[in-house]
């Protein structure tokens, strides 16, 4: 997998806001057919989790996840379907990822500096590594212009960019094949 320039970015993301209502259910169905578990974690268990410190932004959430799915479809071609897929790929690669995502479940007992410590732990190394990273900058700035809109919703913007971030890594690992890295 490449880093989409700016023009093929600008590209994807023209065609994944152009796509009517009719064209996108068809599309989120394929995508829950052909990935069902990656389905159901970005589109139900990641909101949720935004949706327990802020309903409206677990929205947007779900709205950039779904720029985010055809933004790689349309730059990078079809999903891979998950029965061409080791079984267990979606585990493996929560599995990398435990402890960052403990650190942003509130209700889960963590000393304030050790969550934030693992936050910004999570946040670097995964910047390190990303492809993606015009794409992770356009989908904050998406973040930051609805906080600065709505700004009941601030609190919850260092998790919603966290879990934009995740997806974006996730689509990155699935198109590239890899399955130890997130």
């Amino acid at each position: 997998m490449y880093e989409l320039s700016e023009q093929e970015l600008f590209e994807a993301i023209h065609y994944a806001r152009s796509i009517d209502e009719e064209s996108g259910a068809k599309i989120i169905e394929q995508f829950q057919l052909e990935q069902p578990a990656l389905a159901q974690a970005i589109f139900g268990i990641f909101p949720s989790i935004i949706a327990e410190q802020n309903q409206e932004i677990s929205y947007l959430f779900m709205d950039l996840c779904f720029d985010v799915l055809c933004v790689f479809q349309h730059a990078f071609g079809p999903l891979p379907s998950q029965s061409n897929m080791n079984y267990d790929w979606l585990e493996k690669q929560a599995m990398l990822l435990i402890p960052e995502l403990q650190s942003m479940v509130k209700e889960r007992q963590m000393e304030d500096k050790i969550r934030s410590k693992l936050q910004d732990q999570f946040v670097q190394r995964s910047l390190d590594e990303t492809v993606q990273k015009g794409l992770v900058n356009f989908m904050n700035m998406a973040i930051d212009g609805f906080v600065s809109e709505n700004p009941g919703s601030a609190p919850s913007s260092k998790i919603t960019q966290t879990m934009i971030f995740i997806v974006i890594r996730l689509f990155g690992n699935l198109y590239g094949g890899t399955s130890n890295a997130v």
